[in-house]
């Protein structure tokens, strides 16, 4: 470092590692351009709170996106709780590694995997992180695995507004935008309100909401059952001004055939559900190709 006389002074042991932690962050940040720059549409899978069927969602959008031919990844980026692998039938299932980085887990040949939960040692291990190392293996997830070439990369966020989804939203920097994940239940619309409403304030694009457990018909009588509500996932997309992709109806067979790693969209083909999630599936790519029409207009 010059000093006033021209003379160089060697940097203190406290300025070379604030220089090495900069050549790191560099290194990172072209690592994770790299990889995603392979990667076609990004797309972040959201809900204001647990229990409304956002795994559900992104494992089922990823399945009917793959479903078509397209090649996908899908990233389960809840360090706490992740639930990607039950429902695909992959727990217990671990990644290998090359010199290249990490190679996620194959599901079939279109349907990539990556979660915390192949790293962890049993089921019942507890992941006891702070923000700043839960960052770190979002940085890690997004930078060190061969995602490969991939049309689709499908994210499932933790519930609610924290670090992670925000820290994704800020290293990709191209993401198509985030789909909410809601039910007609009030409580879970309040929360959705207000994490669109952190997406609208961060600048994440919004592709759109899903009203999931939605309107059911009786198996005995056909009477159409609204057991969580009436129009709540249309009403918030309208309050918001974004898309309403689809209501997909409640299906008690869901929950159990995930549990067995046995999700609705392949093994209840027919259902109603099924059924719903596939026009989810087709919806998001009409929103997803008039936004790039939209952006080449522009251009």
């Amino acid at each position: 470092m010059p000093n006033h006389d021209g003379s160089t002074k060697e940097p203190s042991a406290e300025e070379e590692a604030k220089l090495e932690r900069f050549k790191e962050r560099l290194a990172l940040e072209k690592r994770i351009g790299e990889r995603m720059g392979r990667v076609g549409h990004k797309i972040l899978i959201a809900s204001g709170k647990g229990g409304v069927g956002k795994t559900t969602a992104a494992v089922n959008l990823a399945l009917g996106l793959a479903e078509a031919g397209d090649s996908v990844a899908l990233l389960d980026a809840d360090i706490h709780g992740p639930g990607v692998p039950l429902m695909l039938g992959l727990a217990g299932a671990r990644p290998t590694g090359t010199e290249e980085g990490i190679n996620p887990v194959a599901y079939d040949d279109n349907l990539v995997v990556m979660s915390m939960a192949f790293l962890l040692a049993g089921d019942s291990d507890a992941v006891i992180w702070r923000g700043p190392l839960k960052m770190a293996m979002v940085d890690n997830f997004l930078a060190d695995i061969n995602w490969g070439d991939r049309d689709w990369f499908v994210v499932d966020t933790p519930p609610g507004t924290g670090d992670e989804i925000l820290s994704l939203a800020q290293r990709i920097k191209d993401v198509d935008g985030l789909i909410m994940i809601t039910t007609p239940q009030e409580a879970a619309l309040a929360s959705a309100r207000k994490s669109l409403t952190f997406a609208v304030k961060t600048n994440i694009p919004i592709l759109g909401v899903v009203e999931n457990m939605g309107p059911v018909a009786c198996p005995a009588c056909g009477h159409e059952m609204k057991l969580f509500g009436e129009g709540g996932g249309p009403r918030v997309a309208a309050e918001f001004g974004v898309p309403f992709l689809g209501s997909v109806p409640f299906d008690p067979e869901a929950v159990p055939e995930s549990d067995r790693g046995q999700p609705l969209l392949l093994t209840d083909r027919d259902s109603p559900a099924a059924a719903a999630w596939r026009e989810i599936v087709a919806r998001l790519r009409e929103v997803v190709a008039q936004r790039e029409a939209s952006r080449s207009e522009e251009a």
